[in-house]
């Protein structure tokens, strides 16, 4: 029976007095229980000593793999990730950036998905506690695709000047969506109006001053004023034939004339416009004012870029970013973990920022799938780890072992282990040993996996498990087909004899589709060899074909691969075959049947314990002397 996937319970344990924890490693998890601890130093089972706690607690790495709303999101980056393995090593890097962008955001596209699934489920549950527990997974989610995102643009697509801006004005715009519902709430407010500007959206800006304006007809002028410094407000256009530096000296003109409005004092009577045109002029102290609308040190800089350095390189974003974190944050205040990821991102410290990700994440897919993507596009070549994995294959291997502890996501861990070149052979071997072989499907599964990969060990491993088991239920036939998989010829010729036995205890042989079909297999064993031949001689009867049949029994009582036990059973056989006159003419003629009866009387001595003495052996042999 297949498990089901269910949300991990969360315990704390809490010790007892005088009493501390002992733990034992598991391949994903740790089992937790108290221990009484003595000042000699020996350590005991608390729950051995017949009183006190008698449990034991699981303690899960990777409580998101068994989350059963989170398949989605492994299951399809794991199409992905397959995908981007197979793109050429030799094609020019020119020609595979737009692959790797494309890639990046198939990942981006999918963690929203599962986000926005999680969103409907949390909004439509009752239960507090699970909307709770379904808001923080959003949240991180939130976290994982901000974090995706800006790689994405500094890394992946590396947006040089002027286009840099561009990537970053949309990045905080996807990432700050709530501006549109505030709009539509209330009109009046001048909130979502400075909103629009401060996310650089002047069309929709402008849009909402053109219908304050006709709530202000006293003002019109102003607003007119206002929409005419928007309009022109310059923005970078990568395909378009105008040079950055020809950008630059526009939008420095254009600066120039929003600085003299505001000296001026042309918007002196309008506090709502007086503000807007601060925002535009790129006053630190005004935007400083907005925080709220802000919200974030990482808007705060986007913005202030946007109206006072569009033209930033990105050697220059590290200079802007911690000043901007530390104007924007409390003296008090100490940075989030988000904080310290995005500000290593804009440092372009790529190692820092899987670092902190590592840290601050619970589970290991965003950054096994971030740097495998991001070493792809050679930017993670240098760094080597000290222990022989470079850190690509230490975070996929890491990732890969979490997958093995689930019961069905195993399956998609085998093609990241593949994709291991050094270690992954090795760690899948391992883990394979640990996958339980609950069903007879599951069991071909995995023996398919280590065939098409020549694990010759893990194929042996697994074939004699399930002959084991198939032998202790008594289902003959299967533990047979497992045992001739496995090659294991001390086996096979153990469940021979089972087959034997039971054919002298019922007169009749079970599972003959597969004795009948063992072909080449038969020869695994003598045991095996002697079960096929025996049973194809009954066959040869059954189809009163005498004379092969007596051939071919002969040829059983003088190769010595019958048991002992058998003998009796093979000169019973014989008495049929010597009535049919057939037989009996062909006898005659052959010239070996002195070796036979010198063989057979020999090997007939031991059966006098079942009454057969040589007087009755040479009636039954009689035929053969003629």
């Amino acid at each position: 029976m297949e498990e089901v996937d269910v949300e991990p319970a969360v315990t704390v344990s809490h010790p007892s007095d005088g009493k501390h924890l002992g733990f034992a490693w598991g391949p994903g998890d740790i089992l937790v229980y108290e221990t009484l601890y003595k000042a000699s130093g020996t350590c005991r089972c608390w729950f051995a000593q017949g009183s006190g706690c008698s449990f034991i607690h699981e303690v899960r790495k990777d409580e998101d793999i068994y989350s059963p709303n989170l398949r989605k999101l492994f299951n399809e980056s794991h199409h992905i990730f397959v995908g981007l393995q197979t793109i050429r090593e030799d094609l020019p890097s020119k020609n595979k950036k737009p692959q790797f962008v494309s890639i990046s955001k198939n990942y981006r596209s999918v963690i929203r998905a599962c986000m926005e699934e999680l969103q409907q489920v949390a909004v439509s549950t009752k239960d507090a506690e699970v909307a709770t527990q379904y808001g923080n997974q959003v949240s991180i989610l939130l976290a994982i695709e901000l974090i995706w995102n800006l790689c994405e643009v500094l890394f992946i697509d590396a947006a040089p000047a002027g286009s840099l801006l561009l990537h970053l004005l949309d990045w905080v715009r996807l990432h700050k969506a709530d501006v549109d519902e505030k709009a539509a709430e209330v009109l009046q407010s001048e909130s979502p109006v400075v909103s629009y500007v401060l996310q650089g959206r002047l069309e929709e800006a402008r849009q909402m001053l053109v219908k304050q304006a006709t709530l202000h007809p006293a003002a019109r002028k102003m607003y007119k004023l206002m929409d005419t410094l928007l309009s022109k407000m310059p923005f970078y256009n990568p395909g378009g034939t105008q040079t950055l530096t020809e950008f630059d000296v526009k939008w420095r003109h254009w600066h120039g004339e929003v600085n003299r409005c505001l000296q001026d004092n042309s918007f002196a009577s309008n506090q709502h416009l007086e503000i807007i045109c601060k925002i535009i002029v790129g006053d630190e102290d005004t935007l400083l004012e907005h925080k709220e609308l802000l919200s974030t040190w990482y808007h705060f800089l986007v913005t202030r870029l946007l109206f006072s350095h569009p033209t930033v390189k990105p050697t220059e974003l590290h200079y802007y970013a911690q000043s901007c974190m530390t104007m924007f944050l409390d003296a008090r205040s100490v940075p989030e973990p988000l904080d310290n990821i995005l500000l290593a991102a804009f440092e372009f410290d790529i190692h820092q920022v899987i670092k902190e990700c590592s840290i601050a994440l619970n589970n290991w897919w965003f950054v096994a799938h971030l740097t495998d993507l991001l070493d792809h596009c050679k930017l993670l070549q240098s760094h080597n780890l000290h222990f022989g994995s470079n850190l690509r294959e230490f975070l996929l291997l890491e990732y890969a072992s979490g997958l093995f502890t689930h019961h069905s996501l195993w399956q998609l861990a085998v093609d990241y282990f593949d994709n291991c070149p050094e270690f992954g052979r090795v760690y899948l071997g391992l883990q394979i040993e640990h996958i339980p072989l609950d069903t007879e499907r599951k069991a071909l599964k995995v023996l398919r996996i280590c065939e098409q990969r020549q694990m010759s060990e893990q194929v042996r491993s697994i074939c004699k498990i399930m002959a084991m088991r198939a032998l202790r239920n008594n289902r003959l036939g299967s533990a047979l087909s497992w045992s001739i998989r496995a090659k294991d010829a001390a086996f096979a010729t153990l469940i021979s004899e089972r087959f034997l036995q039971d054919y002298c205890t019922r007169g009749t042989f079970s599972d003959l589709d597969l004795i009948d079909n063992l072909g080449p297999a038969m020869l695994l064993s003598d045991r095996l060899t002697f079960l096929g031949k025996y049973r194809e001689f009954h066959k040869l009867y059954g189809e009163k074909r005498f004379s092969e049949a007596a051939k071919l029994l002969l040829s059983l009582m003088t190769a010595k691969i019958a048991p002992r036990s058998f003998w009796m059973t093979l000169l019973t056989d014989a008495l049929p075959l010597l009535e049919q006159k057939e037989v009996g003419h062909r006898a005659h003629d052959n010239m070996d049947k002195k070796r036979v009866l010198s063989s057979l009387r020999f090997r007939a001595v031991p059966l006098s314990r079942y009454g057969v003495f040589e007087g009755s052996l040479a009636d039954i042999l009689d035929p053969f002397r003629k």
